[in-house]
């Protein structure tokens, strides 16, 4: 990535390199979740369904301008594209779905769902009382949220854990691009939003139509689709190139919890004491979970998270 920008010794690559990749990590948990956060403020002016394509149109065309992924479509061979095609899917139902739940629940606790599967991941591949004290962790700390919200918002929890199945499915499938031969983890992203955002399109484009009407209303959306999906999918790469896994790992835990920040700053969502509490199990099990390692895997923002 830094490559085709590397214009000599004070070139952009190298202004890159001397940030230090902490800094990136913390700008793309920032955005992670800002961006969602923003995209509740939108709801007043576009429907949800609306704001999530629109989230998606603005990283397809952002991404294609940067990576021409159809280049890289014509060289592939069938399994790959299969495998972009699910992912591409995966990632239209995804957005949408986050979006339908976040409209309904707090984003903190959309977020500590949302990380249960991928404990559940761990805990399967790699059977250790470490990864079996994460999960019960994780679902204590799930338990006291959906305890919180079901009776109240039964149809947010719903949108909250299919968005958690389809979250651990698109790090599964973004497991497969970030160790494919045939094509690269950014390329593979960008062809699957171009993807994702035709599969998305018959689900929200009668929604994002008044957007296009007003166009301060459609700078925002953009905005939000920026702020979403490209500033944190950039610098997560950025981030992951040079932070070593089991440092990304344990940085990774203090997602949920900067969901609840920001949910408290932007949207004003104050937690209850029992909704902190389940925030702060969600944040311990993540932490505590290990992956299986695999001598031959080199880890990828495409394998870790991208979702919402």
């Amino acid at each position: 990535m830094t490559s085709s920008t590397d214009a000599g010794p004070g070139g952009p690559a190298r202004t890159v390199e001397r940030m230090p990749p902490h800094l990136y990590f913390v700008v793309s948990a920032v955005f992670h979740y800002l961006g969602p956060a923003l995209a509740v403020l939108l709801f007043a002016r576009i429907e949800v369904l609306g704001v999530a394509w629109l989230r998606i149109a603005t990283a397809a065309v952002l991404f294609a301008a940067w990576r021409r992924p159809w280049r890289v479509w014509q060289r592939l061979d069938r399994p790959t594209r299969r495998l972009l095609l699910g992912w591409g899917a995966v990632l239209a139902v995804m957005n949408s779905v986050f979006y339908l739940a976040i409209d309904r629940l707090p984003l903190g606790t959309v977020a500590a769902i949302e990380f249960l599967p991928v404990i559940v991941l761990a805990a399967v591949a790699a059977r250790t009382r470490r990864n079996i004290a994460a999960l019960i962790a994780a679902v204590g700390g799930v338990y006291l949220l959906t305890d919180v919200r079901l009776v109240a918002e039964p149809l947010g929890m719903a949108f909250a854990v299919a968005n958690a199945v389809l979250f651990a499915l698109y790090i599964v499938l973004g497991h497969r691009v970030a160790r494919s031969r045939h094509v690269s983890g950014i390329d593979g992203l960008a062809m699957s939003m171009l993807i994702a955002v035709v599969i998305a399109l018959p689900i929200g484009i009668r929604q994002a139509v008044p957007a296009f009407l007003d166009p301060v209303t459609l700078a925002a959306a953009a905005g939000v689709g920026i702020c979403s999906s490209v500033i944190p999918y950039v610098t997560d790469q950025l981030a992951m190139a040079r932070l070593p896994r089991a440092t990304y790992a344990l940085m990774v835990s203090l997602l949920p919890a900067t969901a609840t920040v920001i949910g408290i700053l932007v949207l004003t969502q104050l937690p209850t004491v029992v909704e902190a509490f389940g925030v702060a199990l969600v944040v311990a099990g993540v932490a505590l979970h290990q992956q299986r390692p695999a001598a031959s895997e080199q880890p990828k923002p495409t394998s870790s998270r991208h979702g919402p």
